[in-house]
């Protein structure tokens, strides 16, 4: 009984070969890939002295930014979507000191482009952040703590 299981999947296999080296004989010989997606990319929205210092892509939709100015102690949250063509979508930012409620900032609405920016002083303090586009939610707690810097990396 093994073994006539093992023949059929092993034909279905090969009929499986069979009809793909088919299609390719019969179609026009050369295979047209898919373009590729077109992604977010962080654009000084948060404006003159923010560097980017960290990201959460949302999958086929943008990329939510996290960015800090060492200047001034404050961080910053933009979400944006791939594309800014087409009607506007539901997009949000948000971003809090760890744990801390009440200091949360947050930007939502409809959007072609993107929500933000939206800004925090948590200089030395860990962050919690995230963004939301057309009802797919993202998020990461307290990341880029202050004590980053005395490592020589970034803070935020």
């Amino acid at each position: 009984m093994k073994r006539s299981v093992r023949t059929r999947v092993a034909g279905a296999v090969l009929l499986g070969a069979a009809m793909t080296a088919t299609a390719l004989v019969a179609g026009t010989g050369t295979s047209v890939a898919a373009p590729a997606p077109v992604a977010a990319t962080y654009n000084k929205e948060c404006g003159t002295g923010y560097a980017q210092v960290n990201q959460i892509p949302i999958p086929g939709r943008g990329t939510v930014f996290l960015a800090y100015n060492a200047a001034t102690g404050k961080n910053c949250v933009v979400t944006k979507r791939n594309t800014s063509t087409g009607s506007a979508l539901w997009v949000g930012s948000w971003i809090q000191r760890n744990q801390e409620l009440k200091s949360k900032q947050e930007q939502y609405g409809f959007f072609t482009s993107y929500s933000g920016p939206v800004y925090l002083d948590a200089k030395g303090k860990c962050v919690d952040w995230g963004g939301e586009i057309d009802g797919y939610v993202v998020a990461r707690y307290k990341t880029n703590c202050g004590s980053l810097a005395q490592n020589g990396q970034q803070a935020g």
